[in-house]
């Protein structure tokens, strides 16, 4: 059964923003510069008892990360959760997660990277959920940049203009309105056939997807996936934002011109080089809500009416 979507309320002067760390071990000054930004906004940033833990290359313990994470997307204290940075761990909670109420108190979950599967789980629940700069982002610009600015709008309820980006040579010019679904693909593709598989069994999807650090091979191998399992024949849009720190192939040169001709049949806009993903330009962008996308001859953008 389809849940009606819940956008969680806006934020005003005195929100309680929990910092907590799902996935992967954070440095110290990154989580307090990011909670002093939080400060300058009118916030009250909590940092999690076990934000700044470190467990091997993770930040706590699975039940630790659990225990903060519990706290943070429940409590009626806290009006919005801050995931601290990505890594790898947060598949670790899902099940637990799964299994609570949380459309009781819904509130915005913030991160990117790994915390992509958390952004499954809401979507999973019918909460719509901001993609958007982690700890590190904001602290290191001041929480000044065009992208933390436009975080800062969505979390007071703000109107936000689309995002727009330069319209890229392989991009398939057209329009559509949907749902916007996505994240990091490598996240995306292991949770395939899990029940926080938001995207294979979609027809109103417009698909947004980054990665870092995957081989050419390895995304090509992720989005025939896709292709053979009917996924990208459901979809109405797709968006490929930033594939970072990657080594070009003599066959591929660049990322996209392995992705074009995969993407070329399917009848729909498809947008490159987005600005999304691991790289200073990452815009914030609201998971699950209806968006509608236009690839134009010049220029593409991202419209969220909500």
């Amino acid at each position: 059964m389809t849940r009606q979507l819940l956008i969680p309320p806006p934020l005003h002067q005195g929100s309680r923003i929990a910092i907590a760390s799902p996935a992967g071990a954070v440095d110290t000054d990154v989580v307090h510069g990011a909670a002093r930004v939080l400060t300058s906004w009118g916030f009250i940033p909590e940092i999690m008892p076990h934000a700044l833990d470190r467990y091997g290359s993770f930040a706590a313990t699975p039940q630790d990360r659990l225990s903060d994470m519990t706290e943070a997307l429940t409590s009626p204290r806290y009006d919005a959760v801050l995931c601290s940075r990505g890594g790898f761990g947060a598949v670790h909670l899902l099940e637990s997660l799964s299994k609570l109420p949380l459309r009781e108190f819904p509130k915005w979950l913030i991160g990117y990277s790994d915390i992509t599967a958390l952004h499954c789980l809401m979507s999973s629940e019918g909460i719509a959920s901001l993609h958007a700069p982690n700890c590190r982002h904001i602290a290191e610009t001041g929480g000044t940049d065009p992208c933390s600015q436009r975080l800062r709008a969505i979390l007071n309820g703000a109107p936000v203009s689309p995002v727009e980006s330069a319209t890229h040579p392989l991009a398939i010019a057209g329009s559509a309105t949907g749902v916007l679904r996505g994240g990091n693909f490598a996240v995306l593709s292991s949770l395939i056939s899990t029940p926080f598989d938001t995207i294979t069994a979609t027809t109103d999807t417009i698909l947004f997807l980054e990665d870092i650090s995957e081989p050419i091979y390895k995304v090509e191998r992720m989005l025939h996936t896709l292709r053979l399992n009917g996924t990208l024949r459901r979809l109405r849009g797709l968006i490929f934002g930033q594939f970072t720190n990657y080594r070009p192939t003599d066959l591929y040169p660049t990322v996209e011109q392995m992705i074009a001709p995969l993407v070329g049949d399917l009848g729909i806009p498809v947008a490159f080089d987005f600005p999304v993903g691991h790289v200073s330009c990452n815009y914030p962008l609201m998971v699950s809500a209806p968006v509608t996308l236009t690839v134009g001859e010049h220029t593409t953008e991202l419209i969220n009416p909500v």
